[in-house]
Formats: C-alpha cells, structure tokens, sequence
C-alpha cells in the first residue's frame, strides 16, 4: 500500500481562533529560535508553548504537527539564500552566490541539514530559490532533464560538504585535542606514504578557513565541469 503524500503547503491554512493569540509567523520564527539553540531534539510543543508563554494546545490551532512545523521553519532557512536574477547575471555568478549562500544558511541553522530529503521543499522560499536556479541553467544553455541534472549537481555538491561541516563544528570542533589528534593520525596512517604526507605538510591555519577554501576550489572545479559540458 502506497504512503499519502502529504505536505503543509499543499493544505489550507488553519483558521486563526477568536479572540487573542499567537500568528503563525510568530510561531515558526519562535521555533526557528529554539531551533537554532536546541537543534531538532529540543523542539517540542511543550517547550514552543513555554517559550511563547502559551499553552502547547494553542499552538495546534495553527500548526497541526511537529512536522508541519518543521516544513514551515525550514523553509525560513530558504528565505535566507540568495539568488541573483538569471536575466541579469552570467550563470556562474548565479550558482556561486547561491552555493555560498546556501552553505551559510546551513551552517547559520545546523538544523537544516538533518532535514534535507526527509521534509519536502515545497514553500514559497524553497520553490523561489528552485525557480530561479532551474531558470538559470537554462539560460546558461543546458536542456531537457540536463537543467535539472545540472542543479541536482550544484545542489549535491553544496549539502555534500556542508553536512558533514556541520557535523564536525556541533559535535567535534572544540572538544579533541588537536595534537593529540594529530597524532592519532599519524599512527593509525602508518605505512601509507600519501597520507603521512598530508598529514605533514597540512597548513597551520584555522580549520574554518580551510573549509571556505575547500569548499570554494570544489564549486569552481564542479562550475568548470559544468561548462564543459555546455562546451561540447
């Protein structure tokens, strides 16, 4: 038997109540914040209603479940991304700008990368940023289901090395030893050249800067592949 889609925005807003109360918008912009304190084990409608000062009850007359809750605070985090307009800029300039907006959005809201694949994209903002990035790779010469190759591509990539940041600055960075870590490596590397190499010629700088530069060297190299492709 197959599962019932189902989505927040494919529905009909909840009716506000009578008489005083909290928006929508107040709801999901005081569950982005708690979100962005807590992560998603600490989001609850016990805690949303305490931090709004209303009962969690209340909260349900506009938001039915959690997961709808969900969909409605993740995508705020769309909100975020920057899209250049495809008429007026050169491809490339629209999908760098997006990536490293995106890549920022992710790491302003850690949250959001344990939802990518599991909660539909479908608000307003999300389905902007989707319209604008389709737009753009069709201007930029690609056609068919190559436009949607091409943004899966550029998508893939982005949450490929921004997830696993993520994960590293929330449960890594800052709690090991650096040099004892190093050392570790270099132990458990023994008799393999290549990497003992690595390992000894890493540059002394600070690993956030590292990643920037990483992350920018693989978005040029996949832009450069994907204008290959235009190219033949």
């Amino acid at each position: 038997m197959s599962r019932q889609f189902t989505s927040v925005w494919t529905r009909e807003p909840r009716s506000r109540p009578a008489g005083p109360g909290r928006s929508r918008e107040e709801i999901v912009k005081a569950a982005v914040e708690l979100l962005d304190a807590e992560g998603l084990g600490g989001l609850s409608m016990r805690k949303l209603g305490a931090k709004l000062m209303s009962g969690a009850t209340s909260i349900y007359w506009y938001v039915a479940t959690k997961d709808d809750l969900l969909e409605l605070a993740y995508d705020e985090v769309w909100a975020e991304i920057s899209v250049p307009d495809p008429d007026e800029a050169h491809w490339r300039e629209v999908a760098s700008v997006l990536a490293h907006s995106m890549r920022q959005a992710m790491l302003k809201h850690p949250w959001s990368a344990d939802l990518i694949g599991r909660l539909p994209a479908l608000g307003p903002h999300a389905i902007g940023v989707s319209e604008r990035m389709r737009r753009t790779f069709r201007l930029a010469g690609f056609t068919g289901t190559d436009i949607d190759f091409a943004g899966a591509t550029l998508t893939a990539f982005i949450f490929g090395m921004t997830t696993p940041e993520i994960a590293w600055e929330t449960t890594v960075e800052g709690v090991w030893d650096t040099a004892a870590a190093q050392a570790a490596l270099t132990k458990a590397a023994a008799g393999h050249p290549e990497l003992l190499d690595a390992i000894g010629t890493m540059p002394d700088e600070d690993p956030r800067v590292m990643r920037a530069m990483a992350f920018d060297f693989g978005l040029v190299s996949v832009l450069d592949g994907l204008e290959r492709r235009l190219a033949t």
